[in-house]
């Protein structure tokens, strides 16, 4: 009996978790499409979306019922299994990825039970984040071929070769970051970034792989289908891409898919490299109040840095030309997995010779 209430309790907690983070992100995604708004009329001098409620900001709300109340279309000659599992895999996959991140530090109650604030605490963490990701793209490549439609086609071969080009770059990427931490696990990589300054150094993995954070960041563009490399969804070449023939809500999966990944991103840039829930002074905080505002703290600071990330994708797709697809390929194979050897290369030795 006293097993089954711990696991009752356990999956309890786990159900409570899930049901915060994904509500939280789907929450974030929706208005990332207002704030996406917004900052192209910033940038550009327009007012952006300012009619449906305050400053715009029930503009989501009526985007969102637009497409649930618009009529469901499958072409005649498409594969109508694949042609809906399509937009459900990309979601599902954008929604898997934050099971192994770490928001937060854990809350220790009274009683000394500790309540985590990660899904799934596993030792391969970002290994399972690469395998997801992995398996997103299959959900633009089915949807686009299922369409029967050629523009869909080679949209979708075009995010195949470009997920596969730039997946390579971003791992090979990580593996310094992974030399020099010791560990797959996420939640191990930012305690290790604890605070922001020891023994005379700083603690946050930027500073001590800024290449490999540049590199991992351009890839980043690159998997999020995000100009200046949203070349699967270049309108002049091909129509509207692998969406083109999806309309309602499995046209909103798609592009909910894509804010939820950014969203999810950015978390993952702030954790691996920015110190994730760690920031200056936290051990003075911790002094000076409760542990569960600690926590509190510690997710409102990763959410802040990725907030600051996201912006920084919407400037630069407001700010770049799109790149020539020769061009994309290029970087990725020619500049970009040179570069991350390199800079692996160069941690080894670096590790090697402190060893001695």
């Amino acid at each position: 009996m006293i097993l089954t209430a711990i696991t009752l309790g356990f999956i309890l907690e786990k159900v409570i978790l899930v049901s915060i983070i994904l509500g939280g992100s789907l929450g974030i995604a929706m208005y990332s499409t207002w704030a996406e708004r917004k900052v192209a009329a910033v940038m550009q001098d327009r007012r952006g979306p300012n009619r449906a409620g305050p400053f715009g900001l029930f503009q989501p709300l009526a985007d969102g019922l637009k497409l649930f109340m618009k009529e469901e279309i499958i072409p005649t000659l498409s594969n109508k299994f694949l042609f809906i599992l399509g937009p459900s895999l990309a979601m599902l996959m954008a929604c898997m990825t934050s099971a192994v991140i770490p928001w937060g530090p854990n809350i220790v109650h009274a009683d000394g039970s500790v309540f985590t604030l990660q899904v799934a605490d596993i030792n391969i963490g970002i290994l399972f984040i690469f395998g997801v990701v992995s398996l997103g793209v299959y959900g633009i490549m089915l949807g686009s071929w299922a369409s029967n439609n050629k523009y869909s086609l080679l949209s979708g071969l075009r995010a195949a070769a470009q997920a596969v080009s730039y997946e390579l770059a971003m791992g090979l990427s990580l593996i310094a970051l992974v030399m020099m931490s010791g560990s797959l696990s996420m939640r191990e990589i930012v305690e290790q970034q604890h605070g922001f300054w020891d023994n005379g150094y700083f603690t946050w993995n930027f500073f001590k792989q800024p290449l490999a954070f540049i590199i991992f960041i351009v890839c980043s563009f690159a998997e999020l289908n995000r100009a200046p490399f949203d070349l699967s969804e270049c309108e002049s070449e091909l129509v509207g891409g692998y969406h083109t023939e999806f309309s309602s809500m499995k046209l909103g999966f798609y592009l909910f898919a894509e804010y939820i990944n950014m969203f999810i991103t950015s978390i993952i840039l702030s954790s691996l490299f920015f110190g994730g829930y760690n920031y200056p002074g936290m051990d003075w905080v911790a002094l000076h109040v409760s542990p569960l505002f600690v926590s509190i703290i510690g997710v409102l600071v990763l959410l802040g840095k990725a907030v600051a990330f996201i912006l920084f994708f919407m400037f630069i797709r407001w700010t770049l030309p799109r790149f020539r697809y020769d061009q994309l390929m290029d970087l990725g194979w020619k500049s970009l997995i040179p570069l991350a050897l390199f800079n692996m290369l160069v941690t080894g030795a670096i590790i090697l010779a402190f060893q001695k």
